[in-house]
């Protein structure tokens, strides 16, 4: 009896022994199915990472207006002015300047233009590998970089983190604070996450010019660099501007990168409907309404001979008298040579800003037009109780009233240009501009454009306002009044129809309380 108890108990020990195995066999096969899952995986990630060049070198390099030969004489001769600026203050500049010059240099070196992996994402590991291989592209990266950007003073936004002491709008423009509408590129930090998002392009190459050209360039570039040449423009400031506008464009191309990479790249008819070419200069200019428009047209009529006097031009003869041809107008091959060869220049607004001038100059001032096509639709639509005189003439459009039309999916009238968005206007992610301008700043940058551009120096941009002259000119302070006037959600949601300009040109949030 013993005995057979022993065996129950040995055999069972024995069946144990020979079930153990099989479990342990199990959990090995699904660690090694999981190890190949792995691998493959790995694997697959690597060939994608090592087909992220070809397919975006090949996309940027699609039918976007590029630079040319000539369409790269004004960026080029910014780009001059900066080189210039900055040996001199190498030679004057003390030890400690000389330093801090070569870290900027560094780390534009290290943020250079190199072929991008994808268009969100570029390890640290590759961009150490591509540095720019010449000095060119490090001064071009640190302009880029280290380019101090005029705040556009705008109220309640942030805490400034410097006191900005009470004077003009000029001095407020010099001083880069946190809490201006122009937002400062070199105060922000940069972190690991950030640099990898920053857009980067190939270096580019420009062919040998002709004489004719080579000696324009130098003979402007030459006068660029010197103040007296310049008229009140110093060297330092020619400096300043050159740095801003190489940033802009950077700008541009990363919010271009990030947020329109999907659109097609075929430049049509339609997307070029704003533009107005000066043959003699060379100039394509996009308009946008209540930016300056009347005097930069006012302006290209003097270059090319139409005029000789900006001042004398009326308003009508302007916008109607066509004096200026529009780009559109030419066939393909025209509009594609131009557009290569020419100097494409924009001049942008705060956005809500310049939403309510658009309104004070459509509809609180007599305006048959405005007022029959938008206002009788607006007031019969969002009007409670409307009179039969509103209905009947369409004056008297409320700016709420405005606003609830604007915000609108189903309008009952189309949109404007007057208040449509300036890249829906201009089309910055398709056409590569060489100078882009804000209006809050106009007088200057456009001094700086003329020059460039090799303008006689008797050619100004005309700073008077030809319409509604007895009406103030919209302000900060004017904006803010006219919002006042809607609620807090109305004002969210035409910041967010006006979100992408923000972004592009970037302008800070006028508010607060916007998100």
């Amino acid at each position: 009896m013993l005995w057979m108890k022993w065996k129950m108990v040995v055999d069972s020990l024995r069946g144990r022994r020979r079930r153990l195995p099989c479990s342990l066999w199990f959990l090995l096969l699904f660690a090694a199915g999981g190890l190949v899952l792995f691998i493959h995986q790995r694997d697959l990630s690597e060939m994608v990472q090592q087909q992220g060049p070809v397919s975006d070198t090949a996309t940027e390099s699609g039918a976007t207006a590029g630079s040319s030969p000539s369409s790269d004489n004004v960026a080029e001769d910014i780009r001059q002015v900066s080189e210039t600026a900055k040996e001199s203050e190498e030679v004057a500049g003390s030890s400690t300047s000389t330093d801090n010059d070569t870290k900027d240099v560094k780390e534009g070196v290290k943020l250079g233009s190199t072929p991008r992996q994808s268009r969100e994402t570029l390890s640290t590991q590759d961009r150490e590998r591509d540095k720019p291989e010449n000095n060119q592209d490090g001064r071009a990266a640190e302009g880029i970089l280290s380019s101090p950007i005029p705040p556009m003073q705008f109220p309640h936004f942030e805490e400034s983190r410097q006191t900005a002491t009470p004077g003009s709008r000029e001095q407020n423009k010099q001083t880069p604070t946190p809490g201006s509408r122009e937002q400062d590129i070199t105060s922000l930090h940069v972190s690991k996450r950030q640099r990898k998002l920053l857009k980067t392009s190939p270096p580019v190459h420009h062919p040998p010019k002709s004489d004719s050209s080579s000696s324009s360039t130098s003979s402007s570039s030459s006068s660029s660099s010197s103040p007296s040449a310049s008229g009140s423009l110093t060297l330092d400031k020619w400096k300043k501007l050159a740095d801003i506008q190489g940033a802009r464009r950077q700008l541009m191309k990363e919010m271009c990168a990030k947020y329109k990479s999907s659109i097609s790249k075929t430049i049509t008819a339609h997307h070029v409907r704003n533009l107005f070419v000066e043959d003699k200069y060379k100039l394509l200019y996009c308009q946008v309404p209540k930016a300056g428009c009347s005097n930069w047209k006012r302006t290209l009529m003097v270059l090319s001979g139409k005029a000789s006097d900006a001042q004398s031009i009326k308003h009508d003869t302007v916008h109607n008298g066509h004096h200026l041809r529009e780009l559109n107008s030419y066939d393909r091959q025209g509009i594609m040579h131009r557009l290569e060869t020419y100097t494409k220049i924009i001049f942008v607004r705060e956005p809500m800003e310049r939403m309510v001038s658009a309104y004070r100059d459509k509809f609180e001032n007599p305006n048959n037009y405005y007022h029959s096509l938008f206002g009788k639709p607006i007031i019969s639509r969002y009007r409670t109780n409307p009179s039969t005189e509103a209905l009947r003439t369409g004056n008297g459009v409320t700016f709420k009233e405005f606003v609830q039309y604007l915000l609108d999916v189903h309008r009952p009238v189309g949109m404007d240009i007057h208040w449509d968005q300036a890249n829906q206007l201009c089309n910055p992610c398709l056409i590569n501009y060489d100078f882009i301008g804000k209006f809050e700043n106009m007088e200057e940058e456009s001094n700086f454009l003329l020059r460039l551009t090799g303008a006689p120096p008797n050619v100004k941009l005309p700073s008077f306002k030809d319409r509604n002259p007895s009406d103030q000119r919209t302000s900060t302070d004017i904006t803010e009044k006219y919002f006042s006037q809607v609620t807090p959600l109305e004002r969210q949601r035409i910041y967010d129809f006006y979100y992408t300009d923000y972004l592009m040109f970037n302008y800070t949030k006028p508010f607060k309380d916007l998100y």
